[in-house]
């Protein structure tokens, strides 16, 4: 039997904060089209490519993991992007709720392999969206630029089938494998994804500067010339 929505999959947290004045104002202006799915899809895009994916400015505070700080940033890593559509979601009137997996990348840059010391990302995030009766993943991380740069075939999402990342990069080379589904929660598990991180990442966590001082960009423009 597939679970419905609960009130929860609707209303604005303390970090879904989908009554946010920013948000309100990007899922008046993005959420685009005559039926749920096609305004979820508009979402979708909007966020996917109109915020650059960044995993080097990880911010784990409250104000780092909510949606309207990705909206004032203009970037995110795939757990504040995926909030980001939640919430646009719900400010549309769309239940969705965060989603979230074990993933090995198989396509990370060098600076990241060093500091985390494992290719494991945790808690990868993603946005769980009740459309036409079902539960469709979106998963909105890597902007469609960064995909050209990095030869990985862009993640399309038609609210119909879910939109989860692609095993093989555009030349047949490993991208990424789910090694865990962790399921979908009503709200954020921050203080669970912090403890998770300082158990996995303990060295990263301690020192994030080590990658905060450097370009994600630049690193992923300097390996793939």
């Amino acid at each position: 039997m597939t679970e419905t929505p609960t009130p929860a999959c609707y209303a604005p947290t303390a970090l879904i904060d989908s009554d946010h004045p920013a948000v309100l104002a990007f899922a008046r202006q993005h959420a685009q089209g005559s039926s749920q799915r096609e305004r979820a899809v508009s979402l979708y895009r909007a966020v996917r490519d109109g915020f650059r994916y960044d995993p080097y400015r990880l911010d784990l505070s409250p104000q780092g993991m909510r949606a309207s700080t990705v909206l004032a940033q203009g970037y995110g890593w795939c757990v504040p992007k995926a909030v980001l559509l939640v919430a646009a979601c719900r400010a549309a009137g769309i239940a969705a709720r965060p989603g979230f997996a074990d993933v090995r990348n198989h396509l990370s840059t060098e600076r990241m392999r060093e500091t985390m010391k494992t290719d494991l990302f945790i808690w990868h995030g993603y946005a769980d969206i009740w459309l036409d009766g079902q539960w469709v993943k979106a998963t909105p991380a890597f902007n469609l630029s960064l995909c050209e740069r990095f030869g990985l075939l862009p993640l399309e999402f038609d609210g119909c089938s879910d939109s989860i990342y692609h095993p093989f990069d555009s030349a047949g080379n490993r991208h990424m494998e789910y090694v865990r589904q962790r399921g979908a929660f009503d709200d954020l598990p921050l203080a669970q994804i912090v403890a998770d991180f300082e158990q996995v990442y303990g060295a990263w966590m301690v020192d994030p500067a080590a990658l905060q001082a450097a370009s994600f960009q630049q690193d992923v423009e300097n390996e793939t010339r």
